[in-house]
């Protein structure tokens, strides 16, 4: 019995502590940035255009735009405000709302990925006979031994070398410098070491065997003989590889391939030795991309003296990208869906909107926000999934301030008049999306660098428009098709308009 009612307690206090949320929620909704024109009276109308043109009463703007009313509260009559909620102090705490700044900071990206320890295959030599021969003794035991420059790494017996060999003598026994000296290229180019060739000349005798010496120190990266292998030109003997400096071959994302760089620094750790750390550089940009992984193959570099790097190790990597500043939020902040990534604004006085942003980079704390917010923007780090349910509802996802527009744009119009001694002409223009402009009638001055002879009334033609510093708008540039449509005429080829040299007035072709 003490059970059963616990529970109805239980589920009686949730229900009103979600009814109290959500109600607070749904009278919120409503509170946009419209409704307070029912409940205020606005202190002035704005031209949407220019902020600074102020009336205290209803009109039309210089544009020929009807004024927005503008409240105590920073809303205006817009369509801007749309999604905007607003919550009392007491949900906000009771949600944990907390907010963060748009800031533009130094942007640290860090690409982890893994790679394999390789040899350095600068320095990788590959040991082939140059005759025909015998392996008489290897002194190459296993794969993997040292090998140390200059030592003896396998002895051969050769006919063909036996023949060289006494060719020289034979050519010392004539003291004919010229023989001589092409017997001794020939010994040279079957790779016989110079010490050998200077004991022939010396002893005046011929070496059955003959000793070859390792190019280079290192490790014996492949062998592939025996004592009494019978092995001729082209047959690999053996592959040397030096540990001095090694290879680690590792693959990032296509996505991340632009960041990286040539000679860009690179961190590496290895399980085997927990708590060091190499330090290298990128060194060579494979050119192809994985059609299966999708990734992109980097060579980086490192040191080994200490010979603690081994090939085929794994490793784990961190390529440290040079970073950039860059508009930057907290990465909790985004809110990413299916086909738009957004936040929510906090506007201030429990105001919040839910508006689309374009995001750029990541690092582990922060990412770049390319459009849809300004530096300075509080943004809202915690609850904000909640907010963003009831927000985007209604939200048109767009700022409701400081909207990034072009500074000039092309739109079709007609001209209705010409004012000559003014510079200036009176159009229909259709609507200008970039501006949020509609289908309006406008007079516009005319830049110097147009051609205002080759005007006329009633002439179809693509005007570019450009806003100026001072908020005045102006006709730079104009496009006159070259079958050239007027709202009465349809004037022909043999009409068209001269266009005066060196002006903003183009002919379409």
């Amino acid at each position: 019995m003490n059970l059963n009612i616990k529970l109805v307690l239980v589920a009686s206090l949730t229900g009103v502590l979600t009814y109290g949320i959500t109600s607070q929620f749904q009278s919120a909704s409503v509170t946009n940035m419209g409704s307070h024109a029912e409940k205020n009276e606005p202190l002035y109308w704005v031209a949407p255009m220019d902020a600074n043109y102020r009336r205290d009463k209803p009109g039309l703007s210089p544009m020929g735009m009807e004024l927005v009313p503008f409240y105590a509260d920073g809303a205006s009559g817009s369509d801007s405000g749309l999604g905007t909620i607003k919550v009392s102090p007491y949900v906000v705490n009771n949600l944990g709302v907390r907010t963060g700044e748009a800031k533009t900071k130094q942007l640290h990206l860090e690409i982890k990925t893994v790679g394999y320890v390789k040899y350095d295959e600068d320095k990788l030599i590959h040991i082939h006979p140059r005759v025909e021969g015998w392996v008489e003794k290897l002194y190459i035991k296993a794969l993997g031994d040292p090998v140390i420059k200059n030592e003896p790494i396998y002895s051969l017996y050769s006919p063909e070398l036996v023949n060289a060999q006494e060719e020289l003598l034979l050519a010392m026994g004539r003291k004919n410098t010229r023989l001589i000296r092409a017997a001794e290229n020939r010994l040279a180019a079957l790779q016989l070491p110079k010490s050998a060739i200077t004991n022939i000349k010396k002893n005046q005798k011929v070496s059955q065997t003959i000793i070859f010496y390792a190019p280079q120190s290192g490790v014996v990266e492949n062998l592939n003989i025996r004592e009494g292998f019978f092995v001729k030109p082209g047959t690999k003997i053996m592959s040397i590889g030096a540990l001095d400096e090694v290879w680690v071959e590792a693959e990032v994302f296509e996505r991340q391939a632009s960041q990286v760089k040539k000679g860009t620094a690179v961190t590496m750790t290895l399980d085997y030795l927990p708590g060091r750390e190499w330090v290298g550089k990128v060194d060579y940009i494979y050119p192809t991309l994985d059609e299966k992984t999708r990734t992109v193959k980097v060579r980086l570099r490192f040191n080994n003296q200490d010979m603690m790097l081994k090939p085929n190790m794994f490793a784990q990597v961190v390529i440290h990208v040079k970073g950039s500043e860059a508009l930057l939020i907290p990465t909790e902040a985004l809110i990413r869906t299916g086909n738009q990534d957004r936040v929510v604004l906090a506007l201030g006085e429990g105001q919040f909107k839910s508006v689309a942003v374009k995001v750029g980079r990541f690092d582990d704390k922060s990412v770049e926000v390319i459009s849809g917010l300004i530096e300075g923007d509080k943004i809202v780090t915690s609850a904000q999934f909640l907010l963003d349910s009831e927000s985007s509802k209604s939200s048109d996802f767009k700022r409701m301030y400081h909207n990034e527009q072009p500074s000039s744009v092309w739109v079709e119009a007609s001209i209705n008049s010409l004012m000559a001694n003014h510079n200036m002409i009176n159009v229909d223009h259709h609507a200008i999306s970039d501006w949020d402009w509609p289908k309006m009638t406008m007079d516009f001055m005319v830049s110097p660098l147009v051609d205002f002879s080759s005007l006329a009334v009633d002439m179809m033609l693509h005007i570019e428009i450009t806003k100026d510093e001072d908020g005045s708008f102006e006709i730079t540039s104009v496009h006159i098709p070259e079958l050239m449509t007027t709202k009465n005429n349809v004037m022909g080829a043999e009409e068209k308009i001269q266009v005066m040299p060196n002006s903003n007035v183009h002919n379409g072709h």
